[in-house]
């Protein structure tokens, strides 16, 4: 645990905790959000969405030819390290709300092959939140979500190209790594909710708790 109260917001792709998070930072003021997404990142760290573009860009693409996972598990390793930074700068007794943290970014490693990278262990020592909040979504949900692929990047499914049967896969794969590394840790899962705002106004209750 830290003295700065932390909660992070967790779940498969498309569950929609971007959305949550940016209604969230309005709504909640005396609250501080953390998350590598462009509309919650401060000018002067727009490097950090910035790499996370040229991973889509210019790593996945060439994964496994022009780069290896372990340049992958670096580079979004660079993510990881910002968080614990921000956080690290808060002031103390200020809540904070974190996207995903190192949770997802280490189950998406395991997933593209990269098991137990030197890397984990050095985040699973970063300070641990009071409680994760897991926005739980269907599979069925979040490929409608993503356009039924067409929004997908290589690390949200199996296979050389977005199709169902590989985006379903990887997302249940995806869910049970996630839920494994949080184990250890109070999680209150949010169950699928008609929109934004209902599904804010849950992580809302609890954080309230």
């Amino acid at each position: 645990m830290t003295d700065r109260p932390f909660y992070v917001l967790l779940g498969p792709d498309c569950a929609g905790k971007s959305t949550v998070m940016a209604d969230l930072s309005a709504a909640l003021p005396g609250w501080r959000t953390l998350s590598t997404d462009d509309g919650l990142v401060a000018g002067e760290h727009r490097l950090i969405p910035q790499l996370r573009r040229n991973v889509v860009r210019d790593v996945l693409p060439g994964l496994g030819r022009t780069y290896s996972a372990d340049f992958l598990a670096n580079l979004l390793g660079t993510a990881v390290v910002h968080l614990k930074d921000q956080l690290e700068r808060q002031e103390p007794g200020v809540p904070v709300l974190m996207d995903s943290y190192y949770y997802k970014i280490l189950a998406k490693c395991r997933l593209a092959g990269l098991e137990g990278h030197s890397l984990y262990d050095w985040w699973r020592s970063f300070p641990q939140p009071r409680e994760v909040i897991y926005l739980d979504v269907s599979p069925e949900t979040a490929w409608r979500r993503s356009g039924r692929g067409a929004r997908l990047n290589p690390l949200e499914y199996f296979g050389d190209r977005p199709e169902w049967f590989g985006f379903e896969s990887y997302q249940k794969n995806l869910g049970k790594l996630l839920l494994e590394e949080t184990g250890g840790l109070p999680v209150t899962v949010v169950e699928e909710r008609p929109g934004t705002a209902a599904t804010a106004a849950a992580v809302r209750e609890v954080l309230a708790a």
